[in-house]
């Protein structure tokens, strides 16, 4: 008799313990479904799946990001997966990377309608755009003073936090090949969340993230070589004086902290110098509904607060800010649910102005994360000067990495997208005719760029 109960109670615990593993599994499945997204208004028919809502990261201080996935066109089992991330710091990878740079979709005028982008970052890979940190767009925190005391150190941490808890409902990704990209502040993102990533992955307790390795573009990446590789490029392009770029030379500390008068002075003076021209790209012309030209910041040098950009449209930022302010719009996103108390911006200037922690440089990060094998590729457009390919090269240079393919010029669609050169551990290239947001200015160049990346390969050599 005691052998058939203790059988019994061994059936029972199986059905028991089987029981709750199909709850679990099929809770994932319905998680995910809350986030799908049918349509958004205005939408062209497309062939891919989207998804987006929110991740809470700190439940104490009732932080939640918000993100959208854009699937891969074709089978998406198989594809990668790119986080997408925009600097500022304080600006939105929905309103930069997602609608005027590498996402599937662009916005048209006033923000009536949507249409494709023929150069999608999804018909290579499955791409994962985050509002980040909160505060930022559609992302929330119901602390007011964490809009006051942001940083690159807590940032980074939340972004851990949001990948964890986001491949948990979304478990079809947790093997599958990881890579971080962004642009301009995400210079620190990037490279600081690749590195608390790879020190998770330490511990074998947990399921490990399989990050592969990051490409940044016209990235913030140390100060003082940025600095000097900034003002370099100013007067390389004849945007100031002979006289004021001795005395940004001789009268700044390169670190834009604790500026003197001298400094501030010549920093005004530069201001005037440039002109009516677009910073982020000096070639083009900025949007004429714009009453306020930006100011350069050497502290905040990438800040993209107005409306600016060239390309298709000059002012695509402005029909961002209507379209994602339509209730239609963020019904059909999941956005927006607690009812944030003010609109959906591209930037948050709360975050702009008080940013607290701010790396010196990532330098460090870079080396170690060479040194543990990741594929690490920086580009840099030719034709921005806020964070120009001069401060890149500066600053790159001081990693002191060998040569493995000397500097050569690389093709895409028959014509020389720009120049490149392959060290020890990573790989740098320029991209011709292309300001700040590389994807919005040479749409194409860029997309070959980034399938070069995931293929592991050299760029193409121009002929």
């Amino acid at each position: 008799m005691e052998s058939r109960r203790i059988i019994v109670l061994v059936v029972l615990c199986l059905i028991i313990f089987c029981s709750s593993t199909t709850t679990n599994v099929s809770a994932q499945p319905r998680e995910q479904e809350l986030d799908r997204i049918t349509a958004l208004p205005a939408q062209p028919t497309v062939n891919f799946s989207q998804f987006s809502g929110y991740v809470t990261v700190n439940e104490d201080e009732g932080r939640a990001l918000f993100y959208w996935l854009t699937e891969a066109t074709g089978d998406a089992k198989t594809k990668p997966l790119l986080l997408w991330l925009n600097g500022g710091p304080g600006c939105s990878s929905v309103a930069y990377g997602a609608s005027e740079e590498i996402g599937p979709f662009r916005i048209n005028k006033n923000g009536s309608s949507l249409y494709l982008n023929k150069y999608s970052w999804n018909a290579v890979a499955n791409i994962l755009f985050l509002e980040s940190p909160a505060g930022v767009g559609f992302s929330y925190t119901n602390t007011s003073s964490n809009l006051e005391d942001s940083g690159d150190e807590r940032t980074a941490q939340d972004a851990l936090v949001f990948i964890i808890r986001w491949m948990n409902r979304f478990p079809q990704y947790k093997s599958r090949d990881f890579y971080i990209s962004g642009e301009s502040y995400a210079g620190h993102y990037v490279p600081q969340l690749a590195n608390k990533i790879y020190d998770y992955n330490k511990n074998a307790s947990h399921p490990i993230i399989n990050l592969k390795g990051f490409i940044v573009g016209n990235a913030d990446t140390d100060s003082h070589y940025d600095y000097l590789g900034t003002v370099n490029y100013w007067w390389s392009h004849s945007l100031i004086s002979d006289h004021t770029y001795k005395l940004l030379m001789t009268s700044c500390n390169f670190n834009f902290k604790n500026t003197s008068q001298n400094c501030q002075d010549a920093q005004k003076y530069a201001d005037e110098e440039f002109g009516d021209i677009n910073q982020y790209n000096i070639y083009t012309e900025m949007c004429k509904e714009s009453q306020q030209r930006p100011k350069h910041s050497l502290r905040h040098r990438n800040n993209l607060k107005h409306p600016r950009f060239s390309g298709y449209d000059p002012c695509t930022e402005k029909h961002a800010e209507i379209y994602y302010n339509r209730p239609d719009v963020q019904k059909a996103l999941h956005a927006n649910s607690t009812g944030i108390p003010y609109k959906w911006t591209a930037c948050s200037d709360p975050l702009i102005l008080n940013w607290k922690d701010s790396a010196a440089s990532v330098l460090p990060i870079y080396r170690k994360l060479i040194a543990a094998g990741l594929r690490i590729w920086v580009f840099s457009g030719d034709t921005d000067a806020v964070v120009p390919v001069t401060a890149t090269r500066f600053s790159l240079s001081n990693l002191n990495l060998k040569i493995k393919t000397p500097w050569y010029p690389w093709s895409a669609g028959g014509q020389v997208g720009g120049w490149t050169e392959v060290y020890d551990g990573l790989t740098f290239a320029t991209v011709r005719g292309a300001g700040h947001e590389v994807p919005l200015f040479q749409p194409l160049r860029a997309f070959e760029l980034f399938q070069t990346f995931l293929s592991g390969k050299n760029l193409p050599k121009s002929h």
